[in-house]
């Protein structure tokens, strides 16, 4: 019999990629979207098709802020192992919408672990997407977190997962569910939304060399992050449900760049020759061009989040190690896979 699996948030950048996966693995595959008037299935649209037809992969309405919703697609299809990757997921936007964001991000997986309880589905797994944004801030002594570490979060973003992080573990030993946390840092790829920093300065830097002439406003350029490959990450959330026993795991590279190395790199392999001016909120970016320097970035302050992170690092010697898995992205294969996808994309649409 072929397994079936549950995807909350599958029309985003883990959800697409976790879909893949799990059809290549000969899953039936059903997802929730929420009711919009505009169609938002770009990333999936390669795999759907038309209801008739399909036979393997299935599209739901449903809402992570209602309980109804979810109970009713849980029961009618009594899924094998759900992957809760469904958030109001930015964190610069949840200090604006704090409320909805933690509906979303917070209740939504309590209201998904109600419906595994209350259903009785004793042998449904459950996998909650949580974040590196748990940690907060950077503690003395320490260069990096792994799963023992102290959580500070420092949004409101964060305070939803740190809710949904712990709601998970206290169902997990209340009630004997087989529900994990998968504790992801950074993960990028060319289907990473534009709004998102490491996508912005992809999509920029490509209509740059097409001939744009805008400028790109940007925050903190001193944050660092730990920044892996999404394809990495969500076969790892895979490997999480494959485990005999339910357990917690950091997903990360070990590895911190900054915003202005990210940047850096970039322009590295699209040989665009760089220069960096000024210091602080009055930190400048130009492109040389022989003698002329042409303007390309500045700061601006209303991108600095009222809380600032300036530090996240992951230690997954624990994952790697147990589910073993080797990395196949690094820092430099991220870059190209994103900046190549956004050119190719950018000269179809001309």
């Amino acid at each position: 019999m072929k397994k079936k699996a549950l995807i909350t948030g599958i029309t985003g950048q883990d959800g697409s990629y976790l879909a893949e996966y799990l059809l290549k693995k000969g899953y039936i595959v059903h997802g929730i979207k929420r009711k919009s008037s505009t169609f938002n299935t770009d990333r999936i649209d390669h795999i759907y098709k038309d209801f008739h037809e399909a036979k393997n992969f299935f599209l739901h309405y449903g809402d992570l802020t209602d309980s109804n919703s979810l109970f009713n697609v849980v029961n009618k299809i009594k899924p094998h192992e759900i992957y809760n990757l469904g958030a109001q997921s930015h964190v610069g936007h949840s200090f604006e919408i704090p409320e909805y964001t933690s509906q979303v991000t917070g209740l939504g997986s309590l209201r998904i672990l109600e419906a595994i309880r209350f259903l009785g589905l004793r042998k449904t797994k459950f996998y909650q997407a949580s974040t590196s944004e748990l940690f907060g801030e950077k503690q003395k002594g320490i260069n990096s977190f792994n799963e023992k570490s102290l959580m500070v979060p420092k949004s409101p973003y964060g305070v939803s997962k740190l809710y949904s992080y712990w709601i998970t573990k206290v169902y997990r030993e209340a009630y004997g569910l087989f529900a994990c946390n998968g504790i992801l840092f950074n993960h990028e790829s060319p289907r990473r939304g534009e709004t998102f920093v490491t996508r912005k300065i992809t999509m920029f830097l490509a209509k740059k060399i097409l001939g744009s002439k805008d400028i790109l406003y940007l925050g903190n350029l001193n944050a660092k992050r730990d920044w892996g490959h999404a394809k990495d990450y969500t076969e790892l959330q895979w490997k999480i449900l494959q485990q005999s026993k339910a357990d917690d795991y950091i997903i990360a590279t070990g590895k911190t760049t900054s915003v202005r190395d990210f940047i850096n790199e970039c322009c590295k392999y699209l040989k665009i020759k760089i220069i960096w001016l000024g210091k602080g909120v009055n930190e400048k970016a130009y492109i040389i061009n022989g003698r002329k320097k042409d303007l390309i970035i500045k700061v601006d302050k209303k991108y600095y989040r009222p809380l600032e992170i300036d530090y996240l690092r992951g230690n997954p010697k624990k994952a790697l190690k147990k589910l073993n898995y080797k990395l196949k992205y690094n820092l430099k294969d991220l870059v190209k896979d994103m900046l190549d996808s956004d050119i190719k994309r950018l000269k179809k649409s001309k």
